[in-house]
Parts: structure tokens; sequence; C-alpha cells
């Protein structure tokens, strides 16, 4: 299979044969209507289908729980070979199943004859809406990886990355009652070197007391906008540093960066944006404002920016942190390609569900292990 893949860069080069006609076509599960399928034949043929995670625990943050997250799964076909994508819409983005195949019926490949032309594809998609991240997130990973497997390397190796310097990722420990906290913890007690504790309600001091009774391990905490008073937030802060918290995401409210500013000018530990930032164009004017920035491709519309997020913060002397939402295995790995870069890693939405469909990257005694695959690094498990 190397063999060939190499043929075909070497006899197709940048300009890849082939008049594209693109098509999108719908899964629904349950066995309904189906959309166009079968191997592109020298053509960029997409796919998508709805697919519900399932997660293991209730998950709770500063202002909403679920059980579920809605998911749409993404095929790119091209020349016998298959790029896969994921759009994952927790409540916040204020995204759904029905918006992400609502814009993914609109994407048309077939003005595209060859999937190196990346630029061009990833900027016409995002033109389509002002908005729909995860959308054009799918899309992204998808052609990210079919670019990948059409080169026959990993987009670490492709940007440049030691895949020996992916990070411990932190697990996430959601709100909840002192006994479940404590359950939670045990659960994965000797597998990760660092856990993320969601905070931002008044039962802030009960989870990190209650998760030091049983755990000694250093503690990312995510306020998620939910502390309200800037003076009371740094006492937390100082508080939170004596417990052996080592960074906090997003203490107050998007919109507040002036009292933020006050606030990581004084904070003791980094503080990183999570809500705040968005896309490319959010990160100037956070820099005197974060010590970082926390980038998620379902925010940021997939790994092309992603990427350029990352240069820019370094550029501007802002740490990063690169995270996820509940995903599956699909997109955690996408986002793990940019892990030996950043200072933090989040990337543990894979293993808090019970559904997974693909396989991927990995953790093993804590750190991030990425696949010695192409493209993202997966393979589907079903």
């Amino acid at each position: 299979m190397k063999q060939s893949r190499r043929d075909f860069i070497k006899t197709a080069g940048i300009g890849i044969a082939g008049v594209a006609a693109g098509a999108a076509g719908v899964w629904s599960l349950g066995g309904g209507k189906r959309g166009r399928t079968g191997l592109s034949g020298g053509k960029l043929v997409m796919r998508f289908r709805p697919y519900e995670l399932e997660l293991k625990h209730t998950f709770t943050v500063a202002s909403y729980s679920r059980k579920t997250t809605p998911g749409v799964q993404v095929e790119i076909d091209y020349d016998g070979f298959t790029g896969y994508g994921e759009a994952s819409m927790p409540p916040y983005l204020g995204q759904s199943v029905e918006s992400v195949c609502a814009f993914l019926s609109k994407v048309t490949l077939e003005q595209f004859g060859d999937p190196f032309m990346m630029d061009d594809i990833l900027t016409y998609v995002d033109s389509l809406s002002p908005g729909d991240s995860a959308a054009k997130a799918a899309v992204d990973i998808a052609l990210h990886d079919l670019v990948g497997k059409l080169l026959d390397a990993p987009w670490y190796r492709i940007w440049g990355y030691d895949p020996s310097k992916a990070p411990d990722t932190t697990f996430t420990i959601g709100i909840d009652t002192p006994e479940v906290v404590r359950e939670k913890t045990l659960e994965v007690a000797g597998q990760f070197n660092i856990l993320k504790v969601k905070v931002g309600l008044d039962n802030d001091e009960e989870m990190i007391r209650t998760i030091r009774s049983v755990s000694s391990l250093p503690i990312a905490v995510d306020a998620n906008q939910g502390w309200k008073d800037r003076s009371a937030a740094l006492d937390e802060i100082c508080w939170l540093h004596e417990q052996g918290v080592v960074m906090v995401e997003q203490p107050m409210a998007k919109e507040r960066l002036d009292d933020i500013a006050w606030i990581t000018e004084r904070s003791p530990i980094p503080v990183f944006a999570d809500e705040s930032v968005q896309r490319l164009a959010d990160i100037p004017r956070l820099a005197g404002a974060f010590s970082g920035i926390n980038i998620k491709l379902m925010k940021c519309t997939g790994m092309r920016e992603a990427h350029k997020m990352l240069e820019l913060s370094r550029a501007l002397g802002l740490k990063a942190m690169v995270g996820c939402m509940t995903e599956t295995s699909c997109a955690v790995s996408a986002a793990a390609q940019l892990s030996p870069a950043v200072d933090f890693a989040d990337l543990d939405g894979n293993l808090l569900i019970s559904n997974d469909i693909f396989d991927g990257v990995k953790v093993r005694s804590g750190r991030l292990v990425l696949p010695d695959r192409p493209g993202i690094g997966v393979v589907p498990l079903r």
C-alpha cells in the first residue's frame, strides 16, 4: 500500500488527475433515506450521518448537565481512499444535528479536482455561512485525513512535530455530588497524571477537597465563565493554587476581558481562554488578558485554523493548549496531531463516552500516544 501511495504522488504530483464531481449525501439512523455511496473513482464524494454520543456518566458544568452529545460523522472518498471527519455539538455551541446536516447538504466539492487544494477547498467551505463551526470542522478533519493518507504520513509529521513530545492529557471530572466525584476520581486512579475539574458553582471547595481526599495529582480547573466577582475569583484561584491546581480556564464571562486581565495579572497560575477564544481573529485582543488559549477544532472550524492559531499564539507570547468536546476518537485524534507543540492537552472526550466507533490516539500512563498511521491516524471499529 505504501508503494502505491508513493507512486500515486510521484506520478500525479500536486495536480491530481481527474474531473471533480463532488456530491453530498445524507445517511439517517434507523434505515431512513440514504445519499450517494461507493468509492469515488477519482472524484471527491462526501457522505454524512448523525451519530449520538453516549456518556459514561452525566456530565455537569457551570451552565448545564447532559448524558449525551449529538454528533455527525463525515466521510470524503477519493480514488479509493477515505478520510474521516466529525462534528460534535455540546449545548453552548448553539449548533444541532439539523443545522450541521443542513450546512453539509450545501457543500459541493465538484469544483475541486484535487484534494491537495486544501486552502481553496476549506476557504470555500468557510464562506458558505458565518457560523457552523462544527460542520466546517467535520469537512476539514475528513479532508486532512484524506490528504494525509494520500501522502502516507500523519499530520504531526507533515507539520514537523515530534510525537514523543506529546504531553499528558487531563481527565475531566464534572460537577457532581461528593460521592460521585470520589467515585470518578478513584475510577481513573493510576491512569492519568493530571485531572481537570469543572467548577463555577457554589460547591467549588467541596469538589476540590473531595478529590484531595483520594488523590494528590495536579489539577487543572475550568470555571466555564461561572465566577461573577473578580476579587472573589482571584481569592479562589489563590486557594486553588495552594491545593495543587496548576492552571485555570475561563474564570469569568467571555465579555469581561478587563476583569479577566486584572485576574491574570495577579494570578499565581496561568489563566487560559476557552469561551473567549473561538477562531484565529479572536487571539490578538486576548494577548493582554490571558496567559494562554485553549484551541478546539469544533470552535475554530478544524485543523487548518487550529494550526494557525497555535502559530499565532506563540508569536504573541501566549501559552497554548489543545482541547476537545465530547467526541469519538476521530476528532480527538485529529486534535492530537497538534499536541506535541502545546503546553497542556485536554484530549479525553473519547474516554468519556461508551460508544466510540474509531481506534485512534491512546493514553498510556497518562500520556498521549499518537498513532503511527497516515492522516489523523484512525480506523473505524464498526
